[in-house]
């Protein structure tokens, strides 16, 4: 009789699938967690130095100490359960997709309050998509220039980056049109079916309907 899995979460997972790619320092493994998960699965710091240790404890990755300069630091390192259990986790259905974004929750009860605190979350959108370009750009040319640290997953790598290219820019994009809307009305209350409106939602229609036709086949 197999003994009963460990109860783990999704970011054990992220860092087993991590500790899986190879053995990394404490300070590595948060760094390059921030690279490239940060994205999909961003985590306060605290859980990510502290979820390898519950790893460890579980059996599922090893730690051990070695001399770096005048300190030492923690090499954790997965082990063959941590690489069974993983692989059991991706056979898996994943969960369904949850996308947190606060400023479509501030749009919905925008009538609550005023149209400039809108368009300063609309900006504020903005800004934060804009200020993941300049490393997303030095990545992608990095892994053209020299494949970047793992040239031999660049494949994965390669997917997992184009859908979050299109949805900085899907942000970027919808940021820009919904600022000019915004701009464009009297208040955030009581406008209800406008010309405008009318406009807007028939093209989403007509958007669903392409959609849909494409998906059925």
């Amino acid at each position: 009789m197999s003994a009963p899995r460990p109860p783990l979460s999704t970011t054990s997972y992220a860092i087993l699938g991590m500790l899986a790619v190879r053995p990394w320092s404490a300070y590595e493994l948060t760094r390059q967690m921030r690279r490239s998960l940060d994205y999909c699965w961003p985590k306060a710091e605290s859980v990510l130095y502290s979820e390898p240790k519950r790893l460890v404890q579980l059996g599922l990755a090893t730690a051990k100490r070695e001399p770096a300069g005048r300190r030492s630091r923690t090499i954790y390192e997965i082990t063959e359960q941590g690489r069974r259990l993983l692989a059991e986790w991706l056979a898996t259905p994943p969960s369904p997709p949850r996308l947190e974004l606060e400023v479509m929750l501030r749009l919905l009860y925008a009538d609550q309050g005023g149209k400039e605190e809108l368009l300063e979350a609309i900006r504020a959108t903005r800004t934060w998509a804009r200020s993941y370009l300049p490393d997303a750009l030095a990545q992608v040319r990095g892994y053209l220039a020299d494949g970047g640290p793992f040239p031999e997953r660049l494949h994965l790598i390669t997917l997992f980056a184009g859908f979050y290219v299109e949805l900085f820019g899907l942000l970027l994009e919808w940021s820009e049109t919904a600022e000019a809307e915004v701009r464009s009305w009297p208040a955030t209350a009581d406008l209800g079916l406008t010309d405008r409106t009318r406009e807007q939602l028939e093209t989403l229609l007509s958007r669903m309907e392409e959609l849909w036709a494409s998906q059925s086949a």
